[in-house]
């Protein structure tokens, strides 16, 4: 017995298969066009993602291989700080510096580079004559030192008193100018050859009993031979006898007079 054959649908259920299939096929479409759109958005946010993550890691890495295990937070911190301050002082030492340097003055005169030396040469210490030896203000008539009669001494050999100091030296002992002045010479039978110096103040010396003259008249220096010790005139001997006798006036006595002026003849 032949099978039976298989009932056709009919026209509507036709229609209704293709709108219910039409259907799930615009269903599957929009379902994978929305997977689509979803992988594209999460991929690219699941990279950058993953770029950031791998810096980051990176970076923390870099600073944990930095800082010693033991180290704390502080150190850390101070750590950082310090590079900071380093450069804050450096800056405000070159402020100051450059504060300091504006307030400089150009200095005047040659500068280093224009071929003149930069420091003032030392000046050379101009030699000083040397000074010659302040000379006394007057000198001994002879060169030895000792008193024989002193002024004001009576004896027979003079009239009155004795009017000068003897200087007890042998014949022929040159005899000096005792100051500056003026020479004159003459004789006289009391004093025998006698040289007479006149001083710029008016005083006279008079030398008496000489031997002879070296000058007999005219200007004459400070220790300048003048003449040579004898025995002329009223002598008992050889010896010079010495007068002093300010202007105007007659014989004072010497020995005061070469105290006063720096010398002590006895």
């Amino acid at each position: 017995m032949a099978p039976e054959a298989a009932a056709r649908p009919t026209r509507a259920e036709l229609r209704l298969a293709a709108r219910e299939q039409s259907r799930a096929q615009r269903r599957g479409a929009a379902k994978a066009a929305t997977r689509a759109a979803l992988f594209r958005v999460a991929v690219p946010s699941v990279a950058a993602l993953g770029v950031a993550g791998a810096a980051g890691a990176a970076v923390v890495q870099e600073q944990a291989d930095r800082v010693p295990p033991q180290a704390s937070a502080a150190d850390v911190a101070g750590r950082t700080a310090a590079p900071l301050t380093a450069q804050q002082a450096l800056a405000h030492t070159d402020q100051s510096q450059a504060s300091r340097g504006d307030a400089r003055q150009p200095l005047t005169g040659a500068q280093p580079g224009d071929g003149t030396p930069t420091t003032a040469p030392t000046a050379t210490p101009t030699a000083q004559p040397t000074p010659e030896p302040v000379k006394p203000k007057v000198v001994m008539p002879v060169a030895q030192h000792g008193l024989g009669e002193l002024f004001g001494a009576s004896g027979e050999h003079w009239a009155r008193k004795h009017t000068g100091i003897d200087f007890p030296v042998d014949g022929g002992s040159e005899v000096y100018a005792v100051t500056d002045g003026t020479l004159r010479t003459q004789w006289n039978p009391f004093y025998g050859y006698m040289s007479i110096l006149k001083m710029p103040d008016g005083t006279e010396a008079w030398y008496c009993h000489l031997r002879s003259y070296k000058v007999r008249k005219g200007p004459v220096k400070q220790g300048d031979v003048i003449a040579f010790v004898g025995s002329s005139g009223n002598s008992t001997g050889p010896h010079l006898h010495f007068e002093i006798r300010p202007a105007g006036s007659g014989p004072v006595d010497p020995l005061p007079w070469f105290l006063a002026n720096g010398l002590d003849p006895r």
